[in-house]
Protein backbone atom coordinates (compact mmCIF):
# COMPACT_ATOMS: atom_id res chain seq x y z
CA UNK A 1 0.00 0.00 0.00
CA UNK A 2 3.15 2.12 0.46
CA UNK A 3 2.81 5.00 -1.63
CA UNK A 4 -0.65 3.93 -3.83
CA UNK A 5 -1.61 6.37 -6.14
CA UNK A 6 -4.21 6.34 -8.84
CA UNK A 7 -2.20 5.15 -10.97
CA UNK A 8 -2.25 1.83 -9.06
CA UNK A 9 -6.07 1.60 -9.66
CA UNK A 10 -6.76 -1.59 -11.69
CA UNK A 11 -8.48 -1.65 -15.03
CA UNK A 12 -12.41 -1.15 -14.26
CA UNK A 13 -13.36 -1.19 -17.41
CA UNK A 14 -17.23 -3.17 -17.00
CA UNK A 15 -17.81 -2.29 -13.70
CA UNK A 16 -20.45 -0.25 -12.63
CA UNK A 17 -19.92 2.31 -9.94
CA UNK A 18 -22.48 4.42 -8.12
CA UNK A 19 -20.96 7.51 -6.06
CA UNK A 20 -23.56 9.14 -4.11
CA UNK A 21 -22.74 13.75 -4.22
CA UNK A 22 -20.99 13.24 -7.26
CA UNK A 23 -21.60 16.52 -8.62
CA UNK A 24 -18.61 18.13 -6.44
CA UNK A 25 -15.27 17.55 -4.26
CA UNK A 26 -14.57 14.00 -3.62
CA UNK A 27 -17.52 12.68 -4.99
CA UNK A 28 -16.62 14.39 -8.68
CA UNK A 29 -13.13 13.56 -8.50
CA UNK A 30 -14.23 9.96 -7.71
CA UNK A 31 -16.31 9.81 -10.81
CA UNK A 32 -14.07 11.25 -12.67
CA UNK A 33 -10.89 8.96 -11.84
CA UNK A 34 -12.90 5.34 -12.19
CA UNK A 35 -14.61 6.93 -15.57
CA UNK A 36 -11.12 7.38 -16.63
CA UNK A 37 -9.97 3.90 -16.09
CA UNK A 38 -13.50 2.56 -17.82
CA UNK A 39 -16.26 2.04 -15.58
CA UNK A 40 -19.58 3.43 -15.74
CA UNK A 41 -20.09 5.99 -13.18
CA UNK A 42 -23.44 6.45 -11.47
CA UNK A 43 -23.76 10.12 -10.54
CA UNK A 44 -25.87 10.26 -8.12
CA UNK A 45 -26.99 14.21 -7.38
CA UNK A 46 -29.35 15.36 -5.36
CA UNK A 47 -29.70 18.38 -7.90
CA UNK A 48 -29.40 16.91 -11.54
CA UNK A 49 -28.95 20.62 -13.20
CA UNK A 50 -25.74 20.58 -10.98
CA UNK A 51 -25.21 16.50 -11.95
CA UNK A 52 -25.09 17.76 -15.36
CA UNK A 53 -22.70 20.14 -15.47
CA UNK A 54 -20.38 18.28 -13.15
CA UNK A 55 -21.38 15.20 -15.84
CA UNK A 56 -18.90 17.63 -18.36
CA UNK A 57 -16.57 17.18 -16.45
CA UNK A 58 -16.06 13.35 -16.79
CA UNK A 59 -14.19 11.99 -19.55
CA UNK A 60 -15.68 8.55 -19.94
CA UNK A 61 -18.85 6.44 -19.56
CA UNK A 62 -21.23 8.20 -16.69
CA UNK A 63 -24.73 9.19 -16.00
CA UNK A 64 -26.45 11.39 -13.91
CA UNK A 65 -29.08 9.73 -10.81
CA UNK A 66 -30.92 12.24 -9.06
CA UNK A 67 -30.80 11.06 -5.49
CA UNK A 68 -31.86 13.50 -2.29
CA UNK A 69 -30.11 11.08 0.67
CA UNK A 70 -32.53 13.48 3.12
CA UNK A 71 -35.79 12.21 1.25
CA UNK A 72 -36.51 8.42 1.64
CA UNK A 73 -38.26 8.98 -0.79
CA UNK A 74 -35.71 10.18 -3.38
CA UNK A 75 -33.55 7.14 -2.22
CA UNK A 76 -36.04 4.51 -2.45
CA UNK A 77 -37.09 6.31 -6.29
CA UNK A 78 -33.17 5.91 -7.41
CA UNK A 79 -32.11 2.20 -6.29
CA UNK A 80 -35.31 1.27 -7.92
CA UNK A 81 -33.34 2.39 -11.32
CA UNK A 82 -30.07 0.45 -10.38
CA UNK A 83 -30.57 -2.84 -11.16
CA UNK A 84 -26.25 -3.55 -11.28
CA UNK A 85 -23.95 -2.39 -9.37
CA UNK A 86 -20.02 -3.58 -8.49
CA UNK A 87 -19.65 -0.58 -6.03
CA UNK A 88 -21.19 1.87 -3.96
CA UNK A 89 -19.55 4.79 -2.78
CA UNK A 90 -21.58 6.80 0.07
CA UNK A 91 -19.47 9.81 -0.59
CA UNK A 92 -21.99 12.47 0.05
CA UNK A 93 -22.40 14.10 3.05
CA UNK A 94 -23.29 17.66 4.91
CA UNK A 95 -21.10 19.29 8.11
CA UNK A 96 -21.72 21.71 10.43
CA UNK A 97 -24.97 22.86 9.48
CA UNK A 98 -27.72 24.61 11.57
CA UNK A 99 -30.75 22.33 13.26
CA UNK A 100 -33.29 21.62 11.26
CA UNK A 101 -35.01 18.22 9.76
CA UNK A 102 -34.61 16.00 6.42
CA UNK A 103 -37.97 15.52 4.81
CA UNK A 104 -38.80 12.15 6.87
CA UNK A 105 -38.22 14.77 10.09
CA UNK A 106 -34.97 13.51 10.81
CA UNK A 107 -32.22 15.25 12.29
CA UNK A 108 -30.34 16.56 9.47
CA UNK A 109 -26.57 15.74 9.49
CA UNK A 110 -27.72 12.00 11.09
CA UNK A 111 -30.46 11.84 8.53
CA UNK A 112 -28.55 12.66 5.41
CA UNK A 113 -25.03 11.35 6.24
CA UNK A 114 -26.09 7.97 8.13
CA UNK A 115 -29.53 7.20 7.44
CA UNK A 116 -29.62 7.92 3.88
CA UNK A 117 -27.03 6.22 2.88
CA UNK A 118 -27.79 3.30 4.96
CA UNK A 119 -31.33 3.05 3.59
CA UNK A 120 -29.46 3.62 -0.25
CA UNK A 121 -27.12 0.90 0.74
CA UNK A 122 -30.22 -1.56 1.90
CA UNK A 123 -32.19 -1.22 -0.92
CA UNK A 124 -29.49 -1.59 -3.57
CA UNK A 125 -28.21 -5.24 -1.62
CA UNK A 126 -30.01 -6.85 -4.64
CA UNK A 127 -28.35 -5.24 -7.14
CA UNK A 128 -24.72 -5.54 -5.99
CA UNK A 129 -25.42 -9.28 -5.68
CA UNK A 130 -25.93 -9.46 -9.55
CA UNK A 131 -22.31 -8.81 -9.66
CA UNK A 132 -19.43 -10.73 -7.95
CA UNK A 133 -16.69 -8.89 -5.67
CA UNK A 134 -19.17 -6.13 -4.99
CA UNK A 135 -18.09 -3.65 -2.55
CA UNK A 136 -19.52 -0.60 -0.26
CA UNK A 137 -17.60 1.99 0.61
CA UNK A 138 -18.79 4.31 3.14
CA UNK A 139 -16.94 7.78 3.59
CA UNK A 140 -16.29 9.03 7.27
CA UNK A 141 -14.20 11.36 9.13
CA UNK A 142 -11.43 12.57 11.53
CA UNK A 143 -14.77 14.01 13.05
CA UNK A 144 -16.03 10.13 14.30
CA UNK A 145 -13.10 10.64 17.16
CA UNK A 146 -15.50 13.21 19.35
CA UNK A 147 -18.91 11.14 17.93
CA UNK A 148 -21.23 9.46 20.48
CA UNK A 149 -24.31 8.00 19.56
CA UNK A 150 -27.59 8.79 21.71
CA UNK A 151 -29.73 5.64 21.18
CA UNK A 152 -32.64 7.51 22.61
CA UNK A 153 -32.48 10.61 20.89
CA UNK A 154 -30.56 10.31 17.95
CA UNK A 155 -32.46 13.20 16.30
CA UNK A 156 -31.79 16.08 18.63
CA UNK A 157 -35.27 16.55 20.02
CA UNK A 158 -34.66 16.70 23.95
CA UNK A 159 -30.37 17.94 24.19
CA UNK A 160 -28.90 20.64 23.45
CA UNK A 161 -28.14 20.63 19.64
CA UNK A 162 -24.39 21.49 18.74
CA UNK A 163 -22.59 21.82 15.14
CA UNK A 164 -19.64 19.26 16.33
CA UNK A 165 -21.60 16.57 17.87
CA UNK A 166 -24.36 16.26 15.79
CA UNK A 167 -21.62 15.95 12.99
CA UNK A 168 -19.55 13.70 14.72
CA UNK A 169 -22.23 11.38 15.62
CA UNK A 170 -23.01 11.03 12.20
CA UNK A 171 -20.23 10.00 11.18
CA UNK A 172 -19.32 7.48 13.75
CA UNK A 173 -22.24 5.92 12.53
CA UNK A 174 -20.66 5.89 8.87
CA UNK A 175 -17.98 3.39 10.48
CA UNK A 176 -20.63 1.47 12.76
CA UNK A 177 -22.54 1.08 10.01
CA UNK A 178 -19.79 -0.19 7.50
CA UNK A 179 -18.41 -2.32 10.07
CA UNK A 180 -21.69 -4.32 11.19
CA UNK A 181 -22.59 -4.19 7.25
CA UNK A 182 -19.55 -6.21 6.45
CA UNK A 183 -20.58 -8.33 9.67
CA UNK A 184 -23.78 -9.27 8.79
CA UNK A 185 -23.11 -9.74 4.86
CA UNK A 186 -21.73 -12.47 3.12
CA UNK A 187 -21.49 -11.75 -0.50
CA UNK A 188 -20.74 -7.83 -0.11
CA UNK A 189 -17.48 -6.51 1.28
CA UNK A 190 -18.35 -3.22 3.16
CA UNK A 191 -15.00 -0.99 3.71
CA UNK A 192 -15.29 2.44 5.34
CA UNK A 193 -12.48 5.08 4.39
CA UNK A 194 -11.90 9.32 5.49
CA UNK A 195 -10.78 11.78 3.26
CA UNK A 196 -8.18 13.03 5.89
CA UNK A 197 -8.25 17.10 5.80
CA UNK A 198 -9.30 18.05 2.21
CA UNK A 199 -10.31 21.20 1.26
CA UNK A 200 -14.16 20.81 -0.41
CA UNK A 201 -16.97 22.77 -1.29
CA UNK A 202 -18.72 21.21 1.75
CA UNK A 203 -16.15 22.41 4.33
CA UNK A 204 -15.55 25.94 2.40
CA UNK A 205 -19.76 25.91 2.77
CA UNK A 206 -19.06 24.74 6.45
CA UNK A 207 -17.17 28.00 6.95
CA UNK A 208 -19.64 30.41 5.24
CA UNK A 209 -22.97 28.83 6.74
CA UNK A 210 -22.66 30.71 10.09
CA UNK A 211 -21.03 33.58 11.99
CA UNK A 212 -18.79 31.55 14.77
CA UNK A 213 -15.33 33.18 14.08
CA UNK A 214 -13.92 30.10 15.44
CA UNK A 215 -14.79 28.41 12.35
CA UNK A 216 -14.06 30.99 9.93
CA UNK A 217 -10.89 31.42 11.21
CA UNK A 218 -10.60 27.16 11.39
CA UNK A 219 -11.53 27.15 7.85
CA UNK A 220 -9.08 29.25 6.52
CA UNK A 221 -5.89 27.78 8.62
CA UNK A 222 -6.99 24.51 7.63
CA UNK A 223 -5.78 25.53 3.64
CA UNK A 224 -2.13 25.45 6.04
CA UNK A 225 -2.09 21.62 6.46
CA UNK A 226 -5.11 20.22 4.32
CA UNK A 227 -4.80 18.42 1.13
CA UNK A 228 -5.99 18.63 -2.49
CA UNK A 229 -8.96 17.06 -3.67
CA UNK A 230 -6.98 14.88 -5.24
CA UNK A 231 -5.27 13.42 -2.36
CA UNK A 232 -8.63 13.45 -0.43
CA UNK A 233 -10.05 11.04 -2.79
CA UNK A 234 -7.18 8.15 -2.84
CA UNK A 235 -8.44 6.22 0.26
CA UNK A 236 -11.97 5.95 -1.06
CA UNK A 237 -10.58 5.15 -4.37
CA UNK A 238 -8.05 2.47 -2.49
CA UNK A 239 -11.30 0.94 -0.77
CA UNK A 240 -12.83 1.15 -3.78
CA UNK A 241 -11.17 -0.89 -6.31
CA UNK A 242 -7.84 -2.13 -5.16
CA UNK A 243 -7.56 -6.00 -4.53
CA UNK A 244 -5.72 -5.61 -1.05
CA UNK A 245 -8.34 -3.74 0.62
CA UNK A 246 -9.81 -5.93 3.45
CA UNK A 247 -13.84 -6.16 3.98
CA UNK A 248 -14.50 -3.91 7.54
CA UNK A 249 -11.36 -1.79 7.39
CA UNK A 250 -10.96 1.78 7.59
CA UNK A 251 -8.19 3.71 5.11
CA UNK A 252 -7.31 7.19 5.33
CA UNK A 253 -4.20 9.29 4.97
CA UNK A 254 -0.86 7.93 6.48
CA UNK A 255 0.82 11.34 7.30
CA UNK A 256 0.11 14.34 10.02
CA UNK A 257 -1.90 12.23 12.09
CA UNK A 258 -4.53 11.32 9.18
CA UNK A 259 -4.63 14.36 8.00
CA UNK A 260 -2.89 14.26 4.57
CA UNK A 261 -1.29 11.54 2.60
CA UNK A 262 -1.21 8.52 0.89
CA UNK A 263 -4.08 5.60 1.85
CA UNK A 264 -3.16 3.49 5.09
CA UNK A 265 -5.00 1.55 7.58
CA UNK A 266 -6.76 4.32 9.91
CA UNK A 267 -6.83 4.43 13.61
CA UNK A 268 -10.47 4.20 14.60
CA UNK A 269 -11.58 5.01 18.32
CA UNK A 270 -13.06 2.78 20.81
CA UNK A 271 -16.13 3.60 20.12
CA UNK A 272 -15.93 3.06 16.37
CA UNK A 273 -14.61 -0.41 17.49
CA UNK A 274 -17.86 -1.16 19.37
CA UNK A 275 -19.71 -4.29 17.60
CA UNK A 276 -22.67 -3.64 20.50
CA UNK A 277 -22.97 -0.02 19.27
CA UNK A 278 -22.67 -1.03 15.29
CA UNK A 279 -25.47 -3.83 16.37
CA UNK A 280 -28.08 -1.19 17.78
CA UNK A 281 -27.17 1.43 15.34
CA UNK A 282 -28.20 -1.45 12.86
CA UNK A 283 -31.34 -2.33 14.88
CA UNK A 284 -32.37 1.85 14.94
CA UNK A 285 -31.76 2.23 11.47
CA UNK A 286 -33.81 -0.22 10.58
CA UNK A 287 -36.63 1.26 13.21
CA UNK A 288 -36.76 4.82 11.67
CA UNK A 289 -35.86 4.12 7.96
CA UNK A 290 -38.69 1.54 7.92
CA UNK A 291 -36.59 -0.75 5.86
CA UNK A 292 -35.33 -4.46 6.82
CA UNK A 293 -32.48 -5.30 4.93
CA UNK A 294 -32.14 -8.77 2.80
CA UNK A 295 -29.32 -10.32 3.82
CA UNK A 296 -28.71 -13.76 3.61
Amino acid sequence: MSRWTEADIPDQTGRIVLVTGANSGLGLRTAQVLAGRGAHVIMGCRSVQRGQEARRAVQGSAEVLELDLADLSSVRAAAEQVDQLDVLINNAGIMAVPLGKTVDGFERQFGTNHLGHAALTWLLLPALRQRPGARVVTVASLAHQYGRIDFDDPNWERRAYTLRGSYGQSKLANILFARELERRSSDVTSIAAHPGVTVTELTNNMADAHRSLFLRIGGKISHLFSQSVEMGALPQLYAATSPDARGGEYYGPDSFNGYRGHPTVARMTAAARDDLAASRLWDLTIKLTGITPDLP
